[in-house]
């Protein structure tokens, strides 16, 4: 396989810059056998009781700084933490930076370069932590939004509230896992009314997301490594639940993939996850898929081939670009049945 066998034309004018108001007035393809149009809000119909939602529950932090050292700027994109308590870090104007440089952030918040990587990686050890390093955070930095929505001047503060789904609980992600985004307190208890169940996992969706491939040859990629918990009793309980799996966006489904075992049930995970989800591989953690429409060629728009078919997602996404529905983190959603 071949990233080009995953390209289609996509018109600018269907991406979304804005999210829909209300959440759940977004529009929905649903996928099965057949395509029908409907909206969000239609998933109380469409899920039945005992049906288990599953959400990724990370927080979106302001990943998006911009570091002095000396008269040099450098643009950092904060990807994940480490184990020893620095954070790996995507770098632009790397040349300009040396292991055992110190970058100054605001009066408060500073940092020394641990490594250096040729990729333009770093790891980086804050002069702060916990609450500070937070509190700092939000002072210094800004959401890394998609480089799609145009934002001339930055971020807004509509962005940080927009940006946010509504689950977000766990501190550590650089782009908000977007299925969830379309979700309301409203909906979430229209369909516990309906006897839908539900469940949270974290994924802390890392910068690796906004990178491209840079080869054609599918084989040569790697996903960058993003930390994933599903602690023991969120484990039972997906596999207690009587009626269908649904992941709630492709960061879901690839933390369930993750943890799945031989015989389909969900084991506790906490550790990193690189799994690289491609047609042929075969997906046993989820019965459904709730997720937004993605990139051309990207690893996204792969995942949603091996879940529901290659034919089925492209003549599914030329019908979505046809009928007009907004594409990526702001847009419109599709319901996919598992091939």
């Amino acid at each position: 396989m071949r990233a080009s066998d995953f390209d289609f034309e996509l018109p600018p004018e269907s991406i979304a810059h804005e999210p829909a108001r209300p959440r759940e007035a977004a529009r929905l393809l649903h996928v099965g056998t057949g395509l029908a149009d409907c909206h969000i809000s239609d998933l109380v119909d469409l899920l039945r009781p005992g049906d288990m939602l599953v959400s990724n529950d990370t927080r979106v932090i302001p990943a998006q700084l911009t570091a002095r050292r000396g008269e040099a700027r450098i643009g950092i994109t904060l990807d994940r933490p480490t184990a020893d308590g620095g954070w790996h870090a995507l770098v632009r104007n790397a040349r300009r930076m040396r292991v055992g440089d110190t970058l100054i952030f605001d009066a408060d918040l500073e940092a020394t370069v641990r490594t250096r990587g040729d990729d333009g990686s770093a790891i980086l050890a804050f002069n702060l932590e916990g609450a500070a390093f937070d509190a700092a955070l939000r002072r210094a930095g800004a959401l890394a939004l998609p480089p799609y929505i145009t934002r001339p001047h930055g971020p807004t503060a509509q962005d940080a509230t927009d940006y946010q789904t509504m689950f977000a609980a766990n501190d550590g992600a650089v782009a908000a896992p977007t299925a969830g985004l379309h979700f309301t307190p409203a909906l979430l208890a229209a369909l516990t009314a309906r006897g839908v169940l539900h469940a949270t996992v974290t994924l802390h969706v890392g910068a690796g997301t906004f990178l491209p491939m840079r080869s054609d040859a599918i084989s040569d990629h790697r996903m960058h490594p993003e930390r994933g918990v599903i602690t023991p009793a969120t484990a039972a309980a997906i596999n207690a639940a009587p009626g269908r799996i649904v992941a709630v966006g492709t960061t879901s489904l690839r933390l369930l993939e993750s943890a799945v075992d031989a015989d389909g049930r969900i084991q506790p995970f906490d550790g990193e996850t690189a799994i690289f989800i491609t047609p042929g591989h075969k997906i046993t953690s989820a019965d459904l898929l709730l997720t937004n429409f993605h990139l051309p060629r990207s690893t996204l728009f792969m995942l949603v081939c091996a879940f529901a078919g290659q034919n089925r997602m492209r003549a599914a996404y030329a019908h979505a670009i046809a009928t007009g529905y907004r594409f990526y983190s702001y847009g419109d959603a599709s319901l996919l049945e598992r091939a």
